[in-house]
Formats: structure tokens, C-alpha cells, sequence
């Protein structure tokens, strides 16, 4: 049988065993109504996206473990190089090797995951204190967090680290941001466009005058 019948013996057209071959060939029904896409109940009041504070911990884990492994690899160079200078070999090598390793990947992974906890801090009572989560919150909570991070070595390195960190802020906003730019740009020459014409339609009338005039003296 090549198209959907019901119980009368009628055939609807349009479908054919193989619409049906997903779901059963023995459901009677339409496949035209159910949904194409996944569908979710969400709780009253909640968004329809992970906030801040649920992106927090992924982040911090995730930062983390970056850190381990680019730590990880710089003390294995810097071990490597140093072990093959001073002409060690055997135990003594393998023995500095993973200090190397253990050492800077520690403190790396250490770095970047206080780094990220305090610009999750930040970033959550941003979003609570204003009631929004856009790109302002991550560029204050950025720059906050590089002027803490570095405000135990004065002024000067305070500054940087927050210059630092509303740098990378920014070049990621306008990253993430690119098709609103996109559409923001298109929008401006589409304003700028009506008004210009807006501007040159008494010029274009008097120009149309002025020809008619001529023509009528000619």
C-alpha cells in the first residue's frame, strides 16, 4: 500500500508508507500534525535559555581544565629544555619533568579558574542588580575582574589588568554581536537613504518646474 487509507478504505494524498515508516505502519494517523521540532515545558517565569549563574559552573570547570592542559604543556617544554641544558638524564629527568608539569599546570589552571569565578561573581549580580543580562554586564564584569586580580600589585598593574579585561570584552561582544551590527548598519544607511531623498525631493520638484517652463517658452 503506497498512500495513508483510514478505516473507510479513502486514501488521503500526499502519504506514503515511507511518511509513515518513522513512526509505525500501524498508526492510523496523520503525520502532518505532530511536531517537526523538540518540544520543552518550561517552568512559569523561567527563561528559555541558561542564565549567568547556570553558565557559571560549566565555565569555571571548563576554564579550569583549559588551564591544566596549557600549563600542562608549558612545563613539559620548559622541562624538556632545561632537563636536555643541564645533561640529565634517566630518574633525575623523568623526576624534574613532573615537577615542571605539575608545577605550571597547577598554578595555570589555579589562574584562570579564580579568574573566571570572579568574573562569574560579577557578571551574576550584574545580571540580578539590573534585571538584564546583555553585553554591558560582561564588559563591566570584565574590567572589574581584571582591576581585582591584579589590584594587590598598585595602581598601574590594577589599570592594566582592567584594560585588559574590557579589551577581550569587547572583542568578544563584537563578535557575538556581529549581526545586530549587521542589521544596526543596514538600518543606518537605510535611515540616511529616506532622508536624503526626503531632503532632495523640493530640489527635484523645482528642477521639474523649471524644465516644464523652459519647454512651454520654447
Amino acid at each position: 500500500m503506497n498512500s495513508f487509507s483510514d478505516d473507510s478504505g479513502s486514501k488521503s494524498p500526499g502519504l506514503t508508507s515511507s511518511s509513515l515508516a518513522p513512526l509505525s505502519p500501524y498508526l492510523n494517523i496523520d503525520p502532518s500534525y505532530l511536531p517537526a521540532q523538540p518540544e520543552y515545558i518550561f517552568p512559569e517565569g523561567n527563561s528559555r535559555e541558561r542564565g549567568r549563574f547556570e553558565l557559571a559552573f560549566s565555565q569555571i570547570g571548563g576554564s579550569y581544565m583549559a588551564g591544566a592542559v596549557i600549563g600542562g604543556t608549558t612545563g613539559f617544554y620548559n622541562g624538556l629544555r632545561r632537563t636536555t641544558m643541564a645533561g640529565q638524564t634517566g630518574k633525575l629527568m623523568r623526576t624534574q619533568m613532573l615537577n615542571h608539569i605539575t608545577k605550571q599546570g597547577s598554578t595555570t589552571s589555579n589562574a584562570l579558574g579564580v579568574v573566571t569565578v570572579m568574573y562569574s561573581g560579577f557578571g551574576i549580580l550584574l545580571s540580578w542588580a539590573r534585571g538584564v543580562d546583555d553585553e554591558l554586564n560582561t564588559i563591566t564584569a570584565a574590567t572589574a575582574t581584571g582591576m581585582l586580580f591584579k589590584s594587590t600589585h598598585g595602581l598601574r598593574k590594577c589599570g592594566l589588568g582592567g584594560a585588559v579585561g574590557f579589551g577581550i570584552a569587547s572583542l568578544y561582544c563584537l563578535w557575538t554581536s556581529r549581526d545586530k551590527l549587521q542589521t544596526f548598519q543596514q538600518q543606518y544607511a537605510t535611515a540616511l537613504k529616506t532622508r536624503f531623498l526626503k531632503n532632495e525631493e523640493p530640489k527635484l520638484a523645482e528642477t521639474e518646474v523649471f524644465l516644464s517652463d523652459w519647454k512651454d517658452d520654447e
